[in-house]
Protein backbone atom coordinates (compact mmCIF):
# COMPACT_ATOMS: atom_id res chain seq x y z
CA UNK A 1 0.00 0.00 0.00
CA UNK A 2 1.55 3.17 -1.03
CA UNK A 3 0.03 6.51 0.39
CA UNK A 4 -0.14 9.73 -2.07
CA UNK A 5 0.89 12.85 -0.11
CA UNK A 6 -0.67 16.34 -1.25
CA UNK A 7 2.15 17.48 -3.13
CA UNK A 8 1.92 14.54 -6.10
CA UNK A 9 -1.65 14.90 -6.15
CA UNK A 10 -1.25 18.18 -6.89
CA UNK A 11 1.58 17.59 -9.76
CA UNK A 12 -1.05 15.27 -11.44
CA UNK A 13 -3.44 18.39 -11.17
CA UNK A 14 -0.73 20.26 -12.87
CA UNK A 15 -0.49 17.96 -15.00
CA UNK A 16 2.56 15.85 -14.91
CA UNK A 17 2.01 13.45 -16.96
CA UNK A 18 4.85 10.85 -14.86
CA UNK A 19 3.17 10.86 -11.72
CA UNK A 20 -0.53 10.36 -13.14
CA UNK A 21 1.40 7.69 -15.63
CA UNK A 22 3.06 6.34 -12.62
CA UNK A 23 -0.27 5.82 -11.05
CA UNK A 24 -2.00 4.31 -13.92
CA UNK A 25 0.75 1.73 -14.39
CA UNK A 26 1.77 0.42 -11.68
CA UNK A 27 0.01 -2.45 -10.02
CA UNK A 28 0.03 -1.30 -6.23
CA UNK A 29 -2.73 -0.30 -3.86
CA UNK A 30 -2.66 3.62 -3.79
CA UNK A 31 -4.69 5.35 -1.03
CA UNK A 32 -5.42 8.95 0.08
CA UNK A 33 -6.96 10.22 2.83
CA UNK A 34 -10.43 11.92 3.23
CA UNK A 35 -8.03 15.21 4.33
CA UNK A 36 -6.69 15.09 0.78
CA UNK A 37 -10.47 17.30 -0.55
CA UNK A 38 -9.12 20.12 1.75
CA UNK A 39 -5.85 20.85 0.84
CA UNK A 40 -7.43 20.40 -2.77
CA UNK A 41 -10.09 23.13 -2.26
CA UNK A 42 -7.87 25.09 -0.16
CA UNK A 43 -5.32 25.78 -3.25
CA UNK A 44 -7.62 25.44 -6.29
CA UNK A 45 -7.22 28.32 -7.20
CA UNK A 46 -2.94 28.12 -7.47
CA UNK A 47 -3.47 24.58 -9.34
CA UNK A 48 -5.59 26.66 -12.18
CA UNK A 49 -3.54 29.37 -12.52
CA UNK A 50 -0.34 27.30 -12.49
CA UNK A 51 -2.05 23.99 -14.60
CA UNK A 52 -3.65 27.04 -16.58
CA UNK A 53 -6.54 24.52 -17.07
CA UNK A 54 -10.10 25.37 -16.54
CA UNK A 55 -12.16 24.11 -13.54
CA UNK A 56 -13.70 21.29 -15.95
CA UNK A 57 -10.29 20.56 -17.03
CA UNK A 58 -9.37 20.14 -13.52
CA UNK A 59 -11.82 18.46 -12.17
CA UNK A 60 -11.77 15.83 -15.14
CA UNK A 61 -7.45 14.76 -14.21
CA UNK A 62 -9.07 14.95 -10.45
CA UNK A 63 -12.05 12.31 -11.27
CA UNK A 64 -9.23 10.43 -13.30
CA UNK A 65 -7.33 10.20 -10.03
CA UNK A 66 -9.59 9.10 -8.14
CA UNK A 67 -10.50 6.05 -10.36
CA UNK A 68 -6.91 4.63 -9.19
CA UNK A 69 -7.10 5.34 -5.63
CA UNK A 70 -8.38 4.38 -2.54
CA UNK A 71 -10.12 6.76 -0.25
CA UNK A 72 -8.76 6.15 3.30
CA UNK A 73 -11.19 7.43 6.23
CA UNK A 74 -8.96 9.29 8.75
CA UNK A 75 -11.03 7.57 11.81
CA UNK A 76 -9.42 4.25 10.52
CA UNK A 77 -5.82 5.66 12.43
CA UNK A 78 -5.48 4.84 15.78
CA UNK A 79 -5.08 7.23 18.31
CA UNK A 80 -1.09 5.49 18.73
CA UNK A 81 -0.53 5.27 15.17
CA UNK A 82 -1.34 9.44 15.35
CA UNK A 83 1.16 9.83 18.40
CA UNK A 84 3.67 8.08 16.48
CA UNK A 85 3.18 10.21 13.80
CA UNK A 86 2.69 13.59 15.32
CA UNK A 87 6.76 13.07 17.04
CA UNK A 88 7.42 12.22 13.80
CA UNK A 89 6.43 15.57 11.22
CA UNK A 90 6.32 18.23 14.57
CA UNK A 91 8.82 19.68 13.82
CA UNK A 92 8.82 19.31 10.44
CA UNK A 93 5.27 20.05 9.09
CA UNK A 94 2.27 19.03 11.44
CA UNK A 95 -0.26 19.25 8.21
CA UNK A 96 1.93 16.11 6.82
CA UNK A 97 0.22 14.01 10.22
CA UNK A 98 -2.45 12.00 8.69
CA UNK A 99 -0.39 11.49 5.86
CA UNK A 100 2.52 9.98 8.54
CA UNK A 101 -0.04 7.94 10.46
CA UNK A 102 -1.43 6.36 7.43
CA UNK A 103 1.54 5.08 6.50
CA UNK A 104 1.99 3.37 9.85
CA UNK A 105 -0.98 2.31 10.82
CA UNK A 106 -1.48 -0.08 7.51
CA UNK A 107 2.93 -0.59 7.08
CA UNK A 108 2.19 1.38 4.10
CA UNK A 109 5.54 3.63 1.87
CA UNK A 110 4.79 6.92 1.41
CA UNK A 111 4.94 8.80 -1.99
CA UNK A 112 5.75 12.54 -1.48
CA UNK A 113 8.38 15.03 -3.56
CA UNK A 114 8.58 16.98 0.10
CA UNK A 115 12.15 17.07 0.58
CA UNK A 116 12.11 19.08 3.60
CA UNK A 117 9.32 16.18 4.90
CA UNK A 118 11.54 13.12 3.59
CA UNK A 119 14.78 14.69 4.99
CA UNK A 120 12.81 15.55 8.51
CA UNK A 121 11.80 11.75 8.46
CA UNK A 122 14.56 10.38 7.65
CA UNK A 123 16.38 12.12 10.50
CA UNK A 124 13.83 10.38 12.56
CA UNK A 125 14.34 6.89 10.92
CA UNK A 126 11.60 6.66 9.41
CA UNK A 127 12.58 5.36 5.82
CA UNK A 128 9.47 3.83 4.39
CA UNK A 129 8.87 5.53 1.00
CA UNK A 130 8.25 4.99 -2.27
CA UNK A 131 10.80 5.46 -4.91
CA UNK A 132 8.71 5.70 -8.33
CA UNK A 133 10.33 3.69 -10.99
CA UNK A 134 10.96 6.86 -13.71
Amino acid sequence: MIVIDSNIVFSMLLKNNKFFNILQKENKKFVIPKFLFVEIFKYKEKISKYSKLYEEEILEVLYEILKSVTIVDEDLISNKSYKIAYDLVKDVDEKDIVFIALCIEFNAQLWTGDKKLIKGLKEKNFLNFYKEEL
